[in-house]
């Protein structure tokens, strides 16, 4: 058996993770969303290139205020998006302080902050057009 160096091994890591492409958010109401590929209801949910998982919002502390921190968008920003979309809730009672937006545009990476049903409507779109875009959704105020 063969054994490759490790400079090949994370070349091919990378580029499994850049042909993957963001599921598409298949439903949406209050208080449930359903990922493409994913068996999951999710209520909160965070999705990107390859995959989807709930967003628990009690892994960072992350309330209504301040909203959304840089450590809940942190794992998808490590996924390797060009674009992040967030949901701010059917009633946008969801915060995104500055300080989210520039960490996400510190890292070259456009924001999109918008009411939550509008949000998946843009990441769609934007999963239809190639984009490898990523998304942090609240389904419910």
């Amino acid at each position: 058996m063969r054994v490759e160096p490790s400079w090949l091994n994370q070349l091919l890591k990378i580029s499994v993770k850049f042909l993957m492409t963001s599921p598409e958010i298949a439903s949406l109401s209050w208080g449930q969303m359903k990922v493409k590929g994913s068996n999951t209801t999710y209520k909160d949910c965070k999705v990107w290139p390859g995959g989807s998982r709930t967003w628990d919002w009690r892994e960072t502390g992350t309330e209504h205020s301040p909203g959304v921190q840089p450590a809940d968008v942190k794992e998808v920003v490590e996924k390797g998006v060009q674009t992040l979309v967030i949901g701010r809730g059917m009633s946008e009672a969801l915060k995104v302080p500055s300080s989210t937006v520039e960490y996400l545009k510190k890292h070259g990476i456009d924001v999109r902050v918008l009411q939550t049903e509008q949000a998946v409507k843009e990441y769609n779109a934007l999963v239809a057009q190639g984009v490898r875009v990523g998304g942090v959704f609240h389904s419910t105020c």
